[in-house]
């Protein structure tokens, strides 16, 4: 039978691809939680970021902020892609970017490298 009452919303179109580092986390997870936090300027479609801190208390958010040369490679990004997760999961890290539509879901070449690069620091830890 047909709902009378429709709602207007439904499924939403929204894709993550997310990066998954076979790694166990331990017994202290908090090392593993990090994400960046992007100091920009400008307003609405002229923002650009001019400098990538990670925000995290474990060692692998100290790790990621050492590297100068990871942070560039993401303030070149845009806003969305370079807000950046990294939590643990059940037997692996996940490293995963925001939700974005259908148009503009897609991983390019260099974020690809970026991604693999904190892989690296994740597997080193």
């Amino acid at each position: 039978m047909q709902d009378t009452n429709p709602m207007p919303w439904g499924a939403l179109d929204r894709y993550q691809a997310h990066f998954i580092v076979r790694k166990q986390s331990g017994q202290n997870d908090q090392d593993y939680v990090t994400k960046t936090k992007l100091i920009t300027k400008g307003h609405f479609s002229s923002k650009t970021i001019l400098k990538v801190e990670w925000n995290g208390s474990g060692s692998l958010a100290r790790r990621l902020n050492e590297d100068a040369e990871l942070n560039e490679m993401i303030a070149k990004q845009s806003i969305d892609d370079a807000t950046i997760f990294v939590e643990p999961t059940d037997g692996a890290i996940r490293i995963r970017p925001k939700w974005k539509n259908h148009l503009s879901f897609g991983i390019t070449k260099e974020l690809f490298e970026i991604y693999d690069r904190i892989a690296g620091h994740i597997k080193k830890l």
